[in-house]
Formats: C-alpha cells, sequence, structure tokens
C-alpha cells in the first residue's frame, strides 16, 4: 500500500521541488541584474512590500498599471537595452510614477521618471510654453537612460544607481564615506540611517515590484495573463509634423480617437507642436504607421486655424481674450517681432475652425496659490507663460508663497 503511495506522491514532490528551484533560479537573476546578493530574497520589509502588493487589491492594481502601461512599457525596454541598462528598471519608473506621464509632485518633479526642472533641462529636455518633455515618454527615457548610466559610471553597482536616482548622487556618495561600505545590507540599516528612509524604501519597493512583474507563475494565475504577450505586441512610432501643426488634424487623418493621440503626447502644453520648430516629434501607435505614411499630408498652417483680421482698435491682448489664447502664443505662430499691428493684417489664430472657443473673460481673474504650485503648474493650468505671470506680479525668481493672490489675466 505504502509502495504505491510513494510512486504516486513521489513524482509530485519532485514537479514541486524543480517549479520551486526555476522560480528561485529566476529570482536570484533578477536580483543579480541589480547586482544584489540572493539573500535579499529574506530581506524582512521588501518580502512585506512583495507580499502586500500581491494581495488582491494591490495585485489588482498592479496589474492594472501595467495594462494601462501596455503601449509605453515595450519602448522604454528598448531603451534601456540600447543603453544596456537591466530591463528590471522598468519598475523604476513604476515606483516613480505609475507610468503616468502626466504625474507632477508637489516637489515639481513631472512625468514617468519624475525629473525636476533642472535635471531634466540638463540632459537636455526641453521645457517652455509649448512643451515639458519630461513628460516625453521616449525623450524622457533616454535623459533617465543616460543619468543611469552616468549614476552607475560613478558607483559602480547597478542598485546604488538607482538609490542615487532617488535621493542624488552627493547624498549617496557621503552615505558610502560615513558607513565606510557601499555594501546594500549596511546601507538600509534603519538605525544608523546611512540614507534617508525614502531610499532605503525606494530600492526595496523597486526589487518588490520587478520580483511581481516576473513571475510568471503568478501571472498565469491571474485574470491578466494576456499581459505576458500582449506588452510585446503594442508599441509606438515616431513621426514628424511641421510647425504648428494640430494633433487633432492628424487623429482625424489616421482615424485614431483624439483622446489616445493626446495620451502618447502629455508632453505638449497644447493641442498642436510648437511653432518655432523646423519639425517636431510626435508619437502614434505602431498599427497606424502605415496609414500616417499613406494619409498624412501637409497642409498650410492658415487653412487648418482660423484667421483673424485686425479691425481698428484691436490688439493682441484683447484678440487673445477673443479666442482665448495667450497673446504670446500668437506673436509665436504669426512671427511677429513685437505687438504693433496694422490695420486688415491677417493673424493666424490657434484654434480650429470647426471647433468651439472658450473667450477669456475680460475682467481680471486672479489665482490663490496652494501647497505644491508652482508657477509651472500654474502657467500650464491657465495657458499663460511663466514669464507673463512674472511679469504681470513683479515675480524676481522662481519661489511663490502659499496663499499669495496671483494675477492671471486682466
Amino acid at each position: 500500500m505504502y509502495k504505491y503511495i510513494i510512486i504516486f506522491v513521489l513524482p509530485l514532490l519532485l514537479s514541486a521541488n524543480l517549479t520551486y528551484q526555476s522560480n528561485y533560479n529566476k529570482e536570484v537573476a533578477l536580483l543579480n541584474s541589480f547586482d544584489i546578493e540572493p539573500s535579499f530574497l529574506y530581506d524582512p520589509i521588501m518580502s512585506d512590500m512583495r507580499a502586500e502588493n500581491s494581495s488582491f487589491n494591490q495585485n489588482k492594481h498592479f496589474f492594472e498599471t501595467m495594462s494601462k502601461a501596455y503601449i509605453f512599457i515595450p519602448s522604454i525596454k528598448n531603451t534601456l537595452s540600447q543603453y544596456n541598462i537591466p530591463k528590471e528598471f522598468l519598475y523604476l519608473a513604476m515606483a516613480e510614477s505609475n507610468f503616468k506621464t502626466r504625474a507632477y509632485s508637489s516637489k515639481r518633479a513631472a512625468g514617468l521618471w519624475q525629473f525636476m526642472p533642472r535635471t531634466g533641462r540638463s540632459f537636455k529636455l526641453k521645457i517652455d510654453n509649448y512643451v515639458d518633455e519630461r513628460r516625453d515618454l521616449i525623450k524622457s527615457t533616454k535623459a533617465a537612460a543616460k543619468y543611469l548610466t552616468a549614476l552607475h559610471k560613478r558607483f559602480g553597482k547597478w542598485y546604488l544607481a538607482a538609490i542615487a536616482y532617488n535621493c542624488g548622487g552627493n547624498r549617496l556618495s557621503k552615505a558610502i564615506k560615513k558607513a565606510g561600505s557601499d555594501d546594500l545590507k549596511i546601507l538600509l540599516e534603519s538605525k544608523k540611517k546611512y540614507i534617508p528612509r525614502e531610499s532605503r524604501y525606494y530600492i526595496r519597493k523597486i526589487v518588490a515590484l520587478a520580483l511581481i512583474g516576473n513571475d510568471e507563475k503568478h501571472m498565469l494565475s491571474s485574470e491578466y495573463e494576456y499581459l505576458l504577450n500582449r506588452a510585446d505586441a503594442y508599441s509606438i512610432s515616431t513621426v514628424k509634423v511641421p510647425p504648428g501643426e494640430s494633433l487633432k488634424r492628424v487623429s482625424q487623418l489616421i482615424n485614431i480617437p483624439h483622446a489616445q493621440l493626446k495620451e502618447l503626447n502629455r508632453h505638449l502644453k497644447y493641442d498642436f507642436v510648437p511653432p518655432y520648430s523646423k519639425d517636431y516629434d510626435i508619437y502614434i501607435p505602431y498599427v497606424k504607421l502605415s496609414d500616417f505614411k499613406q494619409k498624412y499630408y501637409k497642409s498650410p498652417i492658415e487653412n487648418i486655424y482660423r484667421l483673424h483680421i485686425v479691425k481698428s482698435g484691436d490688439n493682441l491682448s484683447d484678440i487673445g481674450k477673443k479666442y482665448g489664447v495667450s497673446y504670446k502664443v500668437i506673436k509665436d505662430f504669426n512671427k511677429l517681432r513685437n505687438n504693433r499691428l496694422s490695420l486688415k493684417q491677417k493673424l493666424i489664430i490657434p484654434v480650429s475652425k470647426t471647433g468651439k472657443f472658450k473667450k477669456i473673460k475680460s475682467q481680471t481673474t486672479y489665482y490663490r496659490v496652494r501647497s505644491g504650485d508652482s508657477l509651472g503648474s500654474i502657467s500650464e493650468k491657465y495657458h499663460v507663460s511663466i514669464e507673463n505671470l512674472k511679469y504681470k506680479n513683479h515675480i524676481k525668481g522662481s519661489m511663490i508663497r502659499i496663499g499669495r493672490r496671483l494675477k492671471i489675466y486682466e
């Protein structure tokens, strides 16, 4: 009797052991990609994070986040691969922003990779009245890859590059010097506080997310099994369009929902590309690339937008209020060197010929500064330039006090 039971059970035990060993080997390989020792699998805080994110509600949140970002993920992985960065750093972006290109922090960090303005500009990301390329999913990922490459070159280990991404290279250098070691276990000591608490949890969160995301068995047992193949089946393409081109027009030409095209191009502050560039990159789904090549054509800009004929008494400010467009945008679209206008002069107003436009009320509009606000976030909300805000409110630097009343329009 016992003989038959052993014959029946033994293969099951061997199979379970092989499955466990296979999963363990994959997990160790993942840790190796971060240059982390296998013993980190048993770090209690990281294990708790992993278990918590694998709970029913958090597990659903994890996979829903991955599902919404399905079109971004292949491009992020490809860019990381081009810079020889482990693909697991995909989860650094997830930890930073949940893959939301619109993410904006109270500290003024923005985009998938949560770049601060100064850091973003140092990696050639343009931030102006028309674009914030920290929200450009391709350019910001390339900038993050360059930044991580520089940090890895400086510190020699990928987990140190990840920590430095969070707390800064100088802060980490001081921590390593104080600890007398760059060993992860030592740097994570909570009593010594070599690195900030946020950074101690940050590296653990990235590893926990990566372990969940790479657990094929766990994914196969969930309703999100389709993500295993779907992430590789979808991607985006970069296409160039002329200055001032309308996203709405492009969406109509290639038959894609306007909202979807805007979602892929969150770096644009308006529904058009900057008027100053020779041409500019926008992103479309790869499956629409053939349609773009066949159907897209350049149209004279005056055929896309409304034309305003200057009448007696007109000025740029009043014209801007009439159409709900900043006077500076009108100047840029019409390449005006100053504010002087001529009678019967034709002005291009970047508002759809067929669509409705919202007039800016003539009375003065004010805004009360709240916690987390910055000149950048306020300018984006009201579609006015930072320079205009500073001029109207006599602001010399970039700091604004909570509770201050700012003049927006007048």
